[in-house]
């Protein structure tokens, strides 16, 4: 029934927007080359797939957000464990961490491209760049909030590290380290696409800058669209994951 409900809800916000954009293309005075209607931009959905464009720009997309965001996850979640047990050690780095933290990812971009020239690893640093501190932070703070008894517990017990972080301290923080995850996923996902228009030559970012370039305003918000639809699966997918572990470890679904 949830299931139901919330693909009806779906159904009626998309809807919603299209109709919107219609009456908006139907009652403006721009030309149709710069503001195209629902209907040229689904054409121009259909083209790209045809000729396989938009398949290659996809995959390029998500080769790159998968090698960006897992390795920050695994980065971040794994220095987070060590400096959650190290509050004293925390204090040190925290300043130059919350000097970093706020600085946007594409900000870096001239020195990246210096370092890395251009292709698919500046695009790789940048999601990396902002998916790690909300996972890194959050698995800290997780850490420090997990009740002392269970560390007294499973000592009582004779667990030792490193069985101690992964048996008890990680499964015990996981559900506020599993909410820095993907508030991370939203945030790497948008800089994927930022970091594609400024420093690659393929993928869903390269191809908006390619279809401005181009005055293809029909394949802009076609690729905006898609890009928009994999951000929602990315999340519905993450999500999933989630819940299955969290139900594997007795956790709330």
């Amino acid at each position: 029934m949830k299931r139901l409900i919330s693909l009806r809800n779906t159904v009626v916000s998309v809807t919603a927007v299209i109709l919107i954009w219609q009456l908006l293309f139907h009652f403006s005075h721009y030309d149709k080359a710069l503001f195209p209607s629902p209907k040229m931009a689904f054409d121009a959905l259909l083209e790209m797939t045809r000729n396989g464009q938009l398949l290659e720009s996809i995959k390029t997309s998500l080769y790159r957000f998968a090698a960006g965001y897992l390795s920050a996850v695994a980065a971040a979640v794994l220095l987070g464990l060590i400096l959650g047990r190290l509050p004293k050690l925390f204090q040190f780095i925290n300043p130059a961490v919350q000097l970093l933290r706020p600085i946007s990812p594409t900000a870096w971009m001239p020195f990246i491209v210096l370092l890395f020239g251009i292709g698919d690893i500046p695009a790789v640093v940048i999601i990396f760049i902002a998916a790690f501190f909300p996972v890194l932070l959050s698995t800290v703070a997780a850490v420090g909030n997990i009740d002392p008894i269970y560390i007294k517990v499973s000592r009582n017990y004779g667990i030792r590290q490193p069985a101690l972080t992964w048996k008890v301290i990680f499964p015990a923080a996981f559900p506020q380290i599993a909410s820095g995850i993907h508030l991370a996923l939203g945030t790497a996902w948008i800089f994927l696409v930022a970091g594609e228009m400024v420093g690659a030559q393929s993928g869903l970012g390269y191809q908006i800058i390619d279809a401005r370039n181009n005055i293809r305003a029909d394949i802009l918000l076609a690729t905006i669209l898609v890009i928009g639809i994999i951000g929602i699966f990315l999340d519905g997918l993450l999500r999933l994951i989630e819940n299955r572990i969290l139900a594997a470890w007795g956790g709330r679904v």
